[in-house]
């Protein structure tokens, strides 16, 4: 999918897609161009670009899904779905950092909805986000989705529920967010 062809277009002439494992190295790159605040945003406190080397070679290691925004063969926007089996809880674990010049356009929407989409298509029935409580931006796009958030120790943390709605149901199953009219009329 095309930036141009995503709801709300967010910017020029990047693509939405999923990084290969060739392609990680470019998540490192977009982590170390975040200015301190988005920083320390993205990873609740102050890290330094030892940690955010280390951080991004562990997420190609333990099979990080990532979903990013790129253009001019920079990724200026990611979603992260960290595996269950790397969390303290065994759920899945979400993150997000958009660069400031792309922010306010759109760009967080549609990499949550697509990080969504990858989730429910690993059977991920809970997510778990996590963000520091001054987080304003994290916190109003976690609620956006459903996230029942709670504060505590200084962080926000939440969890998305994505087990499928109990109505309505189209031809005896029930639909979840991600349905789409062909899987209805499939039914």
């Amino acid at each position: 999918m095309t930036a141009a062809s995503a709801p709300h277009a967010p910017v020029g002439r990047g693509t939405i897609r999923t990084l290969t494992a060739r392609e990680m190295p470019l998540l490192r790159a977009h982590l170390l161009r975040l200015d301190a605040e988005s920083r320390r945003d993205r990873f609740n406190g102050a890290i330094d670009e030892r940690f955010i080397e280390s951080y991004a070679e562990r997420c190609l290691a333990d099979g990080t899904v990532v979903v990013a925004y790129v253009e001019d063969e920079q990724v200026l926007a990611a979603a992260e779905l960290h595996q269950p089996d790397t969390s303290y809880d065994g759920l899945p674990e979400i993150a997000f950092s958009v660069e400031h010049h792309v922010r306010r356009k759109g760009l967080g929407s549609i990499l949550f909805r697509r990080l969504i989409t990858e989730a429910e298509g690993r059977g991920y029935e809970r997510l778990r986000i996590t963000t520091g409580y001054s987080n304003e931006a994290m916190r109003a796009l976690a609620q956006k989705f459903g996230a029942r958030l709670t504060f505590r120790q200084g962080e926000t943390t939440g969890t998305i529920d994505l087990t499928p709605l109990a109505l309505p149901t189209f031809g005896g199953r029930s639909m979840n967010r991600g349905a789409s009219l062909k899987s209805i009329e499939a039914a």
